[in-house]
């Protein structure tokens, strides 16, 4: 009995714990199956979701592909229309200046490379280089039309052995007084220059521009860096005019019957032998320009009259007529010139004729008048013969010959006895350089110039104001200078002048400037 009862005991507990164990076994299977199910439906959502943003993707790219080949044909026109209309405008022979080449690009491995996601290599180098030029070139204005800046910023250093009328650009040397120094030695940034050039509309077939020049060559001003700083002055301010064959131009230019000039980067407020055979003198012009074409070379004439300023200093500082602005008369001008067309050596050489009707304090009248001669021709290969040669009198407007310094205090005596004798002496000078190109980073300059008042005209005037005496009737300048550029924006520049100034008695006077140039063109 109690082994019959024992066993069905013992059966129980085994049905029991079998039992047990099956029921854990139950629960721990449905457990993992409840588990394995939202992973799963988790799984197949995400890659659902993951086709429909990649055809989403491949939409947008398939858009933005056509939209780029939409941006590519419509700036591809652009440039076209713009190089169409560069290509027409006449170039304008200014000034020094000059110089606004772009800087050396940057090379194309520091640039950020393109988003491949986004559009192809050919695409965004395409897209980048337009973006460039016309970050390049954008300048906003007041206008639609297109306005571009350029300019020079030029550091001068200058060593001066004697005395010179202006330390910066010496164009005469000065006889020392007993005590004075032997010498000078000085720096400037005042020769810096900053220009605009804009283009403007068609008007009736004629294609406008402009362009606008500024320094700080206007004078000193008071206080501490006067003498370093300088007062802004404007140089040229132009408008032209072009149609065909024929051009306008308006405004305060260079002589147009005097072109060419010496180069040199440490005389670029006041240009070269100023005062040593070069007519240089801006004066508010309007002059008229008609190219001819034979094939071989091209003709020019020009036409125009002219404003010039005085040369010797006022009595105050309010503007008071000059002795043309008193005659009521314009200086009159005609240049013909022939220009050769043959690739990157061109040559030009022209003459001139000059009318200059004056009337003075006191009511003296002259006529001044004037022949010109320039030229600019190569010779052998990288050599290139440049210069100019005057004869005339009353020209003293235009520089070329010494300068007379007068006090203020005796300027109207001056002006009424004496200025009508000088205006009156005959007047001789010019220059003449040679060039030397070796490439287009190396270039070696050397010119020679005087300008020559009659010594006896000067004497007879000498009698009425004694202070002419001290007038120089002659100037010689000599200038070697070399010119680096190592970049297209940079350029350093040594130089050597010499100057001889001769007085009415007694031995000439010598002075010489050591200088370098150091500029950077944007």
């Amino acid at each position: 009995m109690k082994s019959a009862g024992f066993s069905s005991l013992r059966s129980s507990a085994c049905f029991v714990v079998f039992l047990l164990v099956g029921t854990c076994l139950a629960c721990t299977t449905v457990a993992a199956q409840d588990g394995a199910t939202p992973s799963r439906l988790d799984e197949s959502a995400r890659i659902a979701a993951l086709d429909k943003s990649l055809s989403e993707t491949r939409a947008e790219l398939t858009e933005t592909r056509a939209e780029i080949r939409q941006l590519r044909a419509l700036l591809e026109a652009m440039n076209k229309k713009i190089s169409g209309s560069s290509s027409e405008t006449t170039p304008d022979n200014s000034q020094a200046a000059a110089p606004t080449e772009a800087a050396a690009p940057v090379s194309q491995s520091s640039q950020p490379g393109p988003p491949s996601a986004k559009i192809s290599q050919d695409d965004w180098q395409v897209l980048k280089a337009e973006v460039e030029a016309h970050e390049q070139e954008k300048v906003e204005s007041g206008s639609k039309y297109r306005l571009k800046l350029w300019g020079l910023a030029l550091f001068n250093a200058f060593d001066v052995n004697g005395r010179v009328d202006n330390l910066d650009v010496p164009t005469m040397a000065l006889s020392r007084s007993a005590g004075t120094a032997p010498g000078s030695l000085g720096a400037s940034f005042r020769q810096s220059i900053f220009g605009i050039t804009g283009t403007g509309p068609d008007l009736f077939g004629w294609r406008t521009s402009a362009d606008l020049q500024i320094d700080f060559f206007g004078g000193l001003p008071s206080g501490y860096g006067g003498g370093s700083s300088g007062l802004l002055r404007l140089r040229l301010a132009r408008i032209r005019f072009d149609r065909d064959r024929t051009s306008i131009v308006a405004g305060l230019d260079t002589p147009f019957f005097s072109p060419e000039t010496p180069t040199s980067f440490m005389s670029l407020a006041v240009p070269a032998f100023a005062t040593s055979g070069n007519l240089w003198n801006w004066s508010p012009t309007i002059r008229v320009e008609r190219r001819f074409d034979t094939g071989s070379s091209q003709w020019k004439v020009e036409a125009g009259v002219l404003a010039p300023s005085e040369y010797a200093t006022a009595t105050s500082g309010v503007r008071q007529p000059t002795p043309g602005e008193a005659s009521r008369q314009p200086v009159y001008a005609v240049r013909v010139s022939a220009n050769g067309t043959h690739g990157d050596r061109p040559s030009t050489v022209g003459v001139s004729a000059i009318y200059f009707p004056q009337r003075f304090l006191g009511g003296a009248f002259v006529s001044g008048w004037g022949s010109v001669a320039d030229w600019r021709v190569p010779l052998l290969w990288h050599t290139e013969f440049s210069g100019e040669f005057f004869a005339g009198r009353g020209l003293d407007s235009f520089g070329g010959v010494p300068v007379p310094l007068i006090q203020s205090q005796v300027y109207a005596q001056y002006a009424e006895s004496a200025e009508p004798a000088i205006t009156r002496a005959m007047m001789l000078g010019g220059w003449s350089q040679l060039k030397f190109v070796v490439n287009a980073q190396n270039e070696f300059n050397v010119a020679v110039g005087a300008g020559n008042r009659d010594s006896d005209d000067i004497a007879r005037a000498a009698v009425l104001f004694p202070a002419l005496n001290y007038l120089s009737p002659r100037n010689q300048t000599i200038l070697v200078n070399y010119i680096f550029r190592p970049r297209s924006d940079l350029l350093f520049s040594p130089e050597y002048r010499r100057l001889r100034t001769y007085s009415l008695t007694g031995a000439p006077v010598k002075a010489s400037q050591v200088g370098l140039a150091a500029g950077f063109i944007f």
